[in-house]
């Protein structure tokens, strides 16, 4: 069991009065009261700190280890209580490190910089640059502080907060879809999917929705890694893909892509602000939370 501030307290008020009546009227207690204190301290600590005799009071070699490391602690304590009473605009700097998507991050999360920064200015802000199960791990391994992820997890080790809605579609080039129609699930077998990994991560949005289902069998299935590339490789006509509807927006309203089976909407998911569940920073979380939610995607 640690020793009590109190404890310390009468221990360092002895120190320095070697006087145990006078001690005690310096921290308001009763003589009984405070040797009392002292005794529970040599108790837990196992050593005697005074010698006491009915003329004098002493320390101990143990008693004189103790008091500097006894004054630091009540200063510590001292700047716990009025950081905690100052608020937030009393905390130290510390240094936060979010993951973030590529795309996202550069479209999203790095034009909220500024904004932030000037929010929370105790904190200098880090970006690292991951896939969803890269960026999930290394938060649960302490490499990361949290992380921007619309990624599904389980982990009891994480918590979250939502930032946004993610809406998905499923789209290929106009000039694509031009010279290879895909309307029926006949002509899947003409066409390459591409998406981000074995699972097919992004498809299952269009798969899980009401009307989607297994009916298409692609001719191939290509796996890129991120979603950014894939944008690129679906806009050179390479193949068609499930994208986040904030990325495709533009291309959607120039014409240049063209949703495919449009009567299917895809199921949708969150952005959220992931971190360690047991982080004493979680205030820290939601007030960066706070402020993304107030960004619209881009």
């Amino acid at each position: 069991m640690l020793p009590s501030i109190e404890s310390l307290r009468c221990f360092t008020a002895a120190a320095k009065l070697l006087n145990f009546r006078a001690a005690s009227r310096s921290v308001a207690l009763t003589p009984a009261a405070f040797g009392q204190r002292i005794k529970q301290l040599e108790e837990q600590l196992g050593t005697p700190l005074f010698q006491r005799t009915t003329r004098s009071v002493r320390l101990t070699e143990s008693g004189l280890a103790l008091l500097p490391a006894a004054e630091r602690c009540l200063l510590a304590a001292a700047d716990c209580v009025r950081t905690g009473s100052a608020g937030s605009r009393s905390l130290a700097p510390m240094d936060v490190t979010i993951g973030t998507r590529h795309e996202l991050g550069l479209s999203w999360i790095l034009p909220q910089l500024d904004t932030l920064t000037r929010e929370q200015p105790q904190l200098q802000l880090h970006l690292y640059f991951g896939s969803g199960s890269d960026l999930l791990l290394r938060v649960r391994t302490l490499e990361i502080d949290c992380a921007v992820t619309s990624t599904r997890f389980t982990d009891p080790k994480l918590d979250n907060i939502r930032l946004h809605r993610e809406d998905y579609v499923f789209v290929g080039s106009a000039k694509l879809l031009r010279a290879r129609p895909l309307t029926r699930a006949a002509h899947a077998g003409e066409h390459t999917l591409v998406d981000i990994d074995a699972d097919l991560s992004l498809f299952r949005y269009w798969r899980d929705a009401p009307s989607g289902g297994d009916r298409l069998a692609f001719g191939r299935i290509v796996r890129f890694g991120t979603i950014e590339a894939i944008r690129q490789r679906v806009a050179a006509g390479v193949g068609v893909a499930v994208l986040p509807a904030y990325l495709v927006r533009r291309e959607l309203r120039t014409g240049a892509f063209e949703r495919v089976f449009p009567s299917v909407v895809p199921t949708h998911d969150f952005f959220r602000l992931v971190f360690r569940a047991n982080d004493p920073r979680r205030v820290i979380y939601e007030a960066i939370a706070r402020t993304m939610r107030k960004k619209p995607l881009a």
